[in-house]
Order: C-alpha cells, then structure tokens, then sequence
C-alpha cells in the first residue's frame, strides 16, 4: 500500500537501534500504527499492543497482528465448498442507493476516483462480507483480514497518486484494471503472543497502558491522515457518511492529529512523553517536520534517563503530496530514530509526612494538562508530589511548616552519603532501635531543649509513634515512641530523593500570601490542603501553627476561582465523602463552577481516604 509516512523502508533501522542499544523487553507498542508494518514486522519477537485513532488502520492491524497466515475460513469453506476470494471476486452486483462507492466516487457521483465497474465490485464485495460476518460464516479475524484485504486491494485500482484528497482528472492506467479482491499480504510468523490491537487517540490511550517498548511515529507535516485516506475510512466503516466537496470527504469529527498541527505539535509530544509509562522510547522523526529536531531531542531530555537521548539517522527521498512541506522540494530529507529511556521511576519522599500522597503520584501525572512550564507544589509537605513533576522551567515547593521545610530542604540539597553517615552516627550515639524507650526520650529531651536541627527532627520522626510529626502548643515535639526505625527502606529512599525538574525552588511561607501573578501562564498549581471532613495533628489547630476550618476552606476555595479567572491552571486534592461526611462546601463549589472531578484512589494506610483531583481544565 502506498501510504503516507509508511516504514516499510525503515524496518531494518529500527531493529538495528533495538540491537545497538541493547534494549530488552517484551512488549512493543506502536502507538501510531498506520496500516501495521511495524507491529506486524515484530510479532514474532514481542507482544504488540498496536493503535491508531483511524478505524481503518484499527481494521489493518487487526487483519496483521491477530494471524500468523492467511485465516482458513473454515466454517465458509464447508458452507460453500470454495476459496472465499474466489468466490467474492465471481460474484456479480446489481448497483442500488446502498451502493455508497459507486454512487459517490465514479462518474455516476461526478468523481473519478474508480470507474463505475470497480466501485460496483468494491460496494457489493464490501457488503457480502458484512452479511457473511452478520451470519457468523466467517469469524472476527476472518471479518478484519477480509476488510484489510479489500482496503489493500482498492489501492491497486484507485485514480490517485497515493492519498484520497483529489483524483486524477483523466484515467490512470491503473485505474482501468478490473478490481479484484486478494489476500492481505501479511507477515507470516508465528505469533509472539496474544496482541492487543486499539483505536483510540493515543495521548488518551497511554493513561492506560504500561510496557518495555513504545515507538512513536505521529503525523510529520500538516497532512491530516483522515482527510487523506478519508476513503479507507468510508469503506472500513460502510456508514454511509454525509460528504462533501470535490473529494468527497467525510466529516472529520475529533480526528485531527495536534501531531498536523504547527502550534500544537510540540505541546503534544509533551504530554505524551511525560504520562507515557514505557522504559524504552523510540521515536520516528525528520528534519522536515513541523516540531525541529533540536527541540524534539531537547524536550526529550527533560523525560529521560540521566537526561540522555541518542539519534539514530537514516537518508530517503521523501513522499510528496499535495499538501506536504516541501521543505526539502523534494531533495533527501533526514529520517531519524530518536532514542531514550524513559524515567519512569517515582522518588518516594525520605520523610513520612501524613497526607502524603505517594500512591497517587502516578495518578496525578495522568491528569497534568499537555503543557507544564512550571509546576508550584502550593502546599508541599513530604514533596512526594513535586519531586516526581517533570515540568519545563521550574517546580515550586511551598510548606508552612518550617520544621518540615527544613527537613525537606535538608534531605534535598544536601550530599546524600553525608546525611546518610549523619544519620547512622547518631542512632549509635544515642543507641536508637525499636522500642527503646529512653534512647527516644532523651532524643526527644535534647531537640526540644534547643538541639532542633532537621537531623535530630527526622531522627524523631523515624522512630516516632506512626512516623507522627507531631508538636504541642509550645511546638515541643511530644509525639511518644512507635514501633518503627530507621531501615534499608529509608537509606534507598534518601539516597535517591532527587527532583527530576532541575530548577526547583523552595518556599516557606503561608500560600495565601504567595504571589499568583509573578507566575507565567504555563503554570500549574496543585493544591494538598489538610482535608476539611478529616482530622489529622497537622490541621487541628492546637499545635502552635495554623488550622484549617471553613474558614480556610472558604478563603482557599476563592484563591482558586482568582486563579481561574487569571487563565491559570490549577489541580486540587481533597475528599468529598469519608465516613458518612459530605464536604458541601466543596461540592456545591464544584457544581456551581462546573470544574472536574476526578477519583484518583484511595490513599493512607491505616485510615484509607477516596481521593479526588479537582480541576479547572
């Protein structure tokens, strides 16, 4: 099939960039499959989870990826003891208003994409195997081959020059061949596995789907694909849509790639860099493409691994059409293999703050919107939320608390080794394990005397009754000894409590006197206040620092709708419903303003909370 962006010549590079970089796995994602080279190249070796928001690709890769050979057709066979193609292709057809290809693509429709006598046999064809599906003769593999082959072979008799925006206006020689119907060409291997074949738009898909291996080859140029091979579409579904102009296209409802679009292409590979949770990436791209390489490869370095991304390139002449770049008019243009691994890990905070939300992260990620200049963690506690933000300027973290603060600070910008060995030293200077009880108290007797340094804080807190950072109202640490201590756990977690945004920048101040408005327009402020219908030490108001009661809730409830009224963006956790409560305040806020709800999980161990993210886009 001759198709727009096709890697067909590209196979071979692909499986040299997987050799090159010694990159394992099992499973391969093509995430833009088109008509299924790809996957279908690969199914001997991974199992495929193939998608393309066309229903017709959807048609093509279920055709590839479901069948190691041409299907028996068994149960037709029996019925009417011949070849299915065979068949098909002696059957004669009496044309009526049903036949949608002859009545709109021949002459008889004022269009020259086929002659009258092919778009016959592609209509009645195309409705035996719909009635032969319907009567259950042939099964749902045998349905998509037989649909894929059919697709296949009107390219062999179509009056183009390879898309299906325009016709030739005189009658190319190919077109003038009697259309018949031939089996699929497919890779015949046996199957790795069981694949998974999807149609859906694939920055919404990757929310779902997790793997070893992604290869992302979106749309380069402006050509949107459903205009393009609007056709295959028409005959995929036989929906009989309502068309329009010279070409006869249908209507293209939400299917226009941001891939096609100059303004939004880059923003897109944002987003699907950042939520996509795949260890390796490869990426199809070219220097003629609407994003430019360098910003490709440096967008890329904000997601991956120890900021490293390779390029792999390869020379072809491109495809031109009507609607292409013509950048290169028509000279070799350079098609690369861009390649990273992608960091996927989540940096679990050293410290156990309550509220915390570092089962959720992953959660929250998903609901980002596509573009994150700055991410301002508002209310940043432990910092589990922030610390695992990949935003393109800067992360913001802001904590009232300033003995928190300060240990956050502490565990962030300090030699990890050295707090390690400060750890270590003291726990076997005041012989710290679990359950003894005076080596804590006197612990606890030293900080609360004045040696209140974020090493004898986070020490408490290690071995503390359920890690409770908790103070009196003469901010005395009194919470007693818990049953926990210091671990291989917590050692792992130090070690690796990095921000994965570079610029990162620590506040501690009261978010209320925060500044909105210094922030640029691209930013993202997400928002972990202490829950109104929950209780917890931190928000009762009786430890010496800030509570939260309705009117908090009010006074943060308008910050919010200030944010909104300024264009920004913002993500707010919080519960509406626990033990038979109903945060109304909350609810009848988020009805009024019509902003999302999202249930996100359930967090806490010991006392479990049905969180949601609230958010204004």
């Amino acid at each position: 099939m001759r198709y727009l962006g096709s890697k067909i010549k590209l196979l071979d590079a692909i499986e040299k960039t997987i050799i090159k970089y010694n990159i394992q796995g099992k499973t391969f994602a093509d995430l833009f499959a088109g008509t299924g080279c790809v996957g279908d190249y690969f199914k001997d070796r991974y199992t495929i989870q193939s998608n393309d928001f066309l229903y017709f690709s959807y048609v093509m890769n279920q055709a590839k990826l479901k069948n190691s050979n041409v299907p028996s057709f068994k149960k037709f066979k029996k019925a009417y003891d011949k070849d299915i193609f065979t068949w098909l292709n002696s059957q004669e057809f009496e044309a009526d208003s049903t036949y949608f290809v002859y009545n709109n693509y021949t002459p008889i429709g004022g269009r020259m994409f086929f002659t009258e006598e092919n778009g016959l046999k592609i209509d009645g064809i195309r409705l035996k195997i719909e009635d032969l599906y319907q009567n259950r003769t042939i099964n749902e593999d045998e349905y998509y081959f037989l649909l894929a082959s059919l697709i296949e072979s009107v390219t062999k008799v179509s009056n183009t020059s390879g898309t299906y925006e325009a016709f030739f206006k005189f009658w190319d020689t190919r077109a003038t061949k009697a259309f018949v119907i031939e089996p699929l060409e497919i890779n015949k291997v046996k199957l790795f596995s069981k694949n998974e074949v999807y149609n859906k738009e694939t920055n919404s898909l990757i929310k779902e789907l997790s793997g070893d291996i992604a290869y992302i080859d979106p749309p380069y140029t402006v050509t949107q694909y459903v205009s393009a091979y609007h056709m295959f579409e028409t005959i995929a579904r036989y929906d009989s849509p309502e068309i329009t102009g010279k070409g006869g296209k249908r209507d293209r409802g939400n299917k226009n790639s941001l891939y096609a679009q100059r303004t939004k292409a880059l923003t897109a590979f944002e987003d699907l860099f950042r939520k996509i949770k795949y260890t390796h990436i490869l990426v199809s791209y070219s220097n003629q493409g609407l994003v430019s390489l360098d910003d490709l490869i440096s967008l890329a370095k904000h997601f991956a691994k120890d900021k490293q991304v390779y390029v792999e390139s390869t020379t072809y002449r491109e495809y031109q059409n009507h609607r292409s770049s013509n950048k290169g008019n028509g000279k070799n243009l350079n098609e690369v293999i861009i390649y990273f691994q992608k960091d996927i890990t989540l940096n679990k905070s050293p410290l156990n703050y309550s509220g915390s939300k570092d089962t959720l992260v992953p959660f929250i990620i998903n609901e980002l919107p596509d573009k994150v200049g700055t991410f301002v963690d508002v209310m940043g506690g432990a910092f589990n939320v922030g610390v695992n933000i990949s935003a393109l300027t800067a992360v913001v973290y802001n904590e009232l608390n300033p003995y928190v603060y300060n240990t956050i600070e502490w565990l962030l910008n300090n030699d990890k080794d050295k707090i390690i060995n400060q750890i270590e030293l003291a726990i076997s200077s005041y012989g710290l394990e679990k359950g003894n009880k005076d080596a804590y108290n006197k612990l606890r007797s030293d900080f609360n005397a004045g040696m209140n340094s974020p090493l004898y804080l986070y020490l408490l807190h290690m071995y503390s009754f359920q890690n409770m950072i908790r103070f009196n109202s003469r901010h005395e640490f009194n919470t007693p000894i818990g049953v926990a201590g210091y671990s291989e756990d917590i050692k792992h977690r130090i070690l690796h409590f990095y921000a994965k945004t570079e610029n990162v920048k620590l506040l501690n101040t009261d978010y209320t006197t925060l500044n909105w408005n210094e922030y640029p327009i691209d930013t993202v402020f997400y928002f972990d206040p202490p829950y109104f219908i929950t209780s917890a030490a931190y928000n009762d108001g009786k430890r010496g620092m800030k509570g939260w009661t309705a009117d908090e809730e009010v006074e943060l409830l308008n910050i919010l709708n200030y944010l909104d009224a300024q264009g920004y963006k913002f993500m707010l956790s919080n519960v509406i419903y626990h033990k038979g409560r109903v945060n109304h305040l909350l609810l009848k806020w988020v009805q009024e303003h019509q902003f999302t709800i999202v249930n996100i999980g359930t967090s806490g161990l010991r006392y479990t909370k049905k969180e949601v993210i609230i958010k204004n886009f």
